[in-house]
């Protein structure tokens, strides 16, 4: 399990979940990328917002507790309780949204059982929630290793320094950094960090994963992973 964090809000932390899960999909590999984000929620939103793959339907036994607006969706916390059975699928991520009532279910627990539901050859990834929260915890320690994203201006590499921290004393040190809008990467980032810089994501239009060149970007920062942690562990090409 790896849990994408990051310092401030805005820092394209969801953005690289899900580009990461669509770029481990394009190498064949089952992908399940859930959030962890369960205040500000928007994971679904964007799996929708920029194309296929949209996030995963629920079926429609399990769509009457937690459906929200017209088109309910699985969530992390009813593929956790083996409510709702993870797909095999090779082409495409599933995208598992966060319960209705989060305040009603522990976290770490939830997050706990849906890593043993997920097969262990199966990338899984965990949009975390933004900065150092009290509420980042629960998916930090949960994960094996985490993935840092972070711009590249001083109050958001501050406060992703912070989670990099907290993350290593939770026992997830990071696997590496992806550098959101930038045209270039200092080699201090990686001294700042204490990790290999995974990936740089250049500037684009206000909807990055339609942008060739961010697939690109996730593409080679996936490629990364797979040879610093994931190619014994994972099932991909």
């Amino acid at each position: 399990m790896i849990a994408v964090a990051g310092g401030k809000g805005g820092s394209g932390k969801t953005t690289t979940a899900l580009g990461l899960a669509r770029a481990f999909s394009r190498r064949g590999a089952p992908v399940v990328a859930a959030d962890a984000d369960w205040d500000l929620p928007n994971l679904v939103e964007l799996a929708d917002e920029t194309g296929e793959p949209v996030a995963t339907p629920a079926t429609p036994r399990e769509a009457i507790p937690e459906a929200t607006g017209s088109r309910a969706r699985s969530t992390v916390l009813r593929v956790a309780r083996g409510e709702r059975t993870v797909p095999v699928d090779r082409s495409a991520p599933v995208v598992l949204d966060a319960p209705k009532r989060p305040r009603e279910h522990d976290a770490a627990t939830v997050f706990s059982d849906l890593d043993d539901v997920v097969a262990e050859d199966t990338p899984l990834l965990l949009d975390c929630p933004a900065g150092a929260s009290p509420d980042v915890a629960a998916p930090l320690r949960a994960a094996d290793r985490c993935v840092l994203v972070t711009p590249l201006h001083r109050p958001a590499l501050r406060d992703a320094v912070k989670t990099a921290t907290i993350a290593r004393r939770l026992g997830c040190p990071p696997l590496g950094v992806v550098v959101t809008r930038s045209r270039s990467v200092p080699d201090a980032v990686s001294e700042l960090f204490g990790c290999p810089v995974l990936g740089r994501v250049p500037p684009s239009s206000p909807v990055p994963l339609a942008d060739a060149a961010v697939e690109a970007a996730y593409d080679g920062a996936a490629t990364a992973l797979v040879e610093a942690y994931g190619a014994d562990r994972w099932r991909i090409a």
